[in-house]
């Protein structure tokens, strides 16, 4: 076994923030991006990506305020090759304790295009734009956009203008998810061979999953000497996501015996940010999910049962608690107290203040009346709930009636409050969700349409939470809500509400059109 003092680093570059939410309908609350940030930073990741400053004040706010918070991870900013994006991003992060600039522009020949810059002109903005980075910070990052893409002697060129400039990590994407593993590996190897400066820089890898390679991909180029990861909570990102944390964290721990490197993250905070993240967000993570899927540490088969029993290492090669999930998943009940509910969620990795402790216990007893058994799922999905239903009150359900059946149309009569008037009509629709969609409509008229509808089951059994997730589109914001209840009309109704008091937000927030800026190169100066 190759010994862990003598190991090499791999720094964890985590841009949940960044690139995970703009996976459409991932946006998240300015309150939702402090406590994911805050997770990440006790989690041990190195570098937080915590938003793209420029894009809007909404964005510049969350990355100051989590620079400002952050106690031991470097905050980092984003800004394309423009003055007046890296002065924006020097503005939100320069209160850390340890700020990052990450500057870029695209340089494959279908990026050059788009502003119609010559090799020479793009040479002469990067050398502009990284000295100009590097004289607000000493910690600049630079990005050749489509690096996979890139000329090769183009992108030794540009990296070599970057490091002279002053960069100290240069970060190579992967853009559209196109390289394979031994084209990754190869890049890097080469860029190190040839690029003067190359041994005095940190070189990070930024992988996407368009061809389910992302992982892979990324640990190629740490072999090859890259030693940053960029990567998202449950792989989340733009088109089929990023390098998921939770993959390559785990590979290089369980598999330390080939690749013998090391990182800072505390892998048992894993699965509760995996969850938190996912209910944030909006994107279930699926079953079949590496490391967080439900089912990653499941066994039907008669053969893996038997074997699992009898030796666990014969068909699982890591242990759940190793990511924080806890094999012990005991049935509380209506007589459970607050001190065993405390305990349980502790052991779920949720410390809960006195009042919101207080909040969940009620909840949890309403639950224990109707459920035989209440489990650690259950409990989760409880306090999920709970968090949503605090996040706006400008619309909230008071009662909810629905009349389904063979015969249609179905009814439902709701009393819901509007700035605290209330408000009852009833309402028909195709089915009792789309008749309670519709008296919500009725009550609180909208243009917001409906993109997803989602349902899935807490645990098993017909007296199962369902779990609804809704996400919502008005004149180019997007808002998604959830909610978990036994009847699934009741929480398919929150969900939908959740999601419209957010688009309220939202929409006060920005006033008239979209949530972010245009970005586009016309604006890069």
């Amino acid at each position: 076994m190759t010994d862990k003092a003598k190991q090499d680093r791999v720094l964890i570059f985590d841009t949940t923030l960044r690139d995970g939410e703009q996976s459409p309908g991932a946006t998240m609350t300015h309150a939702e991006k402090l406590e994911i940030a805050e997770l990440l930073d006790e989690m041990g990741v190195d570098i937080i990506e915590a938003g793209f400053p420029i894009a809007s004040e909404g964005d510049f706010k969350a990355v100051k305020e989590i620079a400002q918070r952050s106690n031991n991870s470097v905050i980092c900013g984003l800004a394309r090759a423009s003055l007046q994006d890296i002065e924006r991003s020097w503005e939100a992060v320069k209160h850390s304790r340890k700020p990052r600039i990450h500057t870029f522009i695209g340089t494959s020949p279908l990026h050059r295009a788009i502003p119609n810059l010559t090799m020479d002109q793009m040479a002469e903005r990067i050398h502009e734009t990284v000295t100009h980075a590097r004289n607000l910070c000493d910690d600049v990052q630079w990005s050749p956009m489509d690096a996979t893409r890139t000329e090769h002697d183009f992108l030794c060129r540009v990296i070599e203008i970057a490091i002279k400039a002053g960069a100290t990590t240069i970060n190579i994407p992967d853009t559209v998810g196109y390289t394979a593993p031994r084209e990754s590996a190869d890049l890097i190897r080469m860029l190190i061979e040839k690029v003067p400066g190359a041994d005095e820089i940190i070189f990070a890898t930024h992988c996407h999953n368009d061809l389910g390679m992302a992982t892979a991909n990324s640990l190629a180029a740490v072999e090859a000497g890259a030693r940053q990861i960029e990567c998202t909570i449950n792989g989340l990102g733009e088109r089929a996501g990023n390098t998921a944390l939770e993959e390559v964290v785990m590979a290089l721990k369980v598999r330390n015996d080939i690749m013998p490197y090391q990182t800072g993250i505390d892998t048992t905070k894993i699965m509760n940010l995996s969850r938190r993240v996912a209910t944030v967000s909006g994107f279930p993570v699926q079953f079949n999910k590496a490391i967080v899927g439900k089912n990653a540490f499941l066994h039907e088969s008669g053969i893996h049962q038997d074997g699992v029993l009898k030796n666990v290492e014969t068909f699982e090669i890591m242990k759940p608690e190793d990511i924080g999930l806890f094999a012990k998943n005991i049935a509380m009940g209506k007589h459970s107290g607050r001190a065993a509910l405390r305990s349980k969620m502790n052991e779920l990795g949720f410390d809960l203040a006195a009042n919101q402790l207080n909040d969940v216990f009620v909840r949890f007893k309403a639950l224990a009346d109707r459920k035989k058994e209440v489990y650690d799922d259950d409990l989760i999905a409880l306090v999920q709930d709970q968090g949503l239903q605090d996040e706006a009150d400008t619309l909230q359900i008071k009662r909810l009636r629905v009349v389904c059946g063979t015969e249609g149309p179905q009814e439902a009569e709701l009393t819901m409050s509007v700035d605290g008037v209330d408000h009852t009509i009833d309402a028909t629709g195709d089915g009792p969700v789309d008749a309670a969609f519709n008296a919500v409509k009725m009550i609180f008229p909208h243009k917001a349409k409906l993109q997803l509808y989602q349902v899935h089951a807490v645990t098993e059994g017909t007296d199962a939470q369902a779990t609804v997730s809704v996400r919502v589109e008005e004149d180019g914001r997007i808002a998604t809500g959830q909610s978990a209840d036994t009847d699934t009309v009741v929480a398919s109704a929150r969900a939908y509400v959740n999601a419209l008091n957010r688009l309220i937000v939202r929409r006060e927030k920005t006033g008239p059109g979209e949530d972010r800026k245009e970005i586009n190169y016309k604006d890069v100066h």
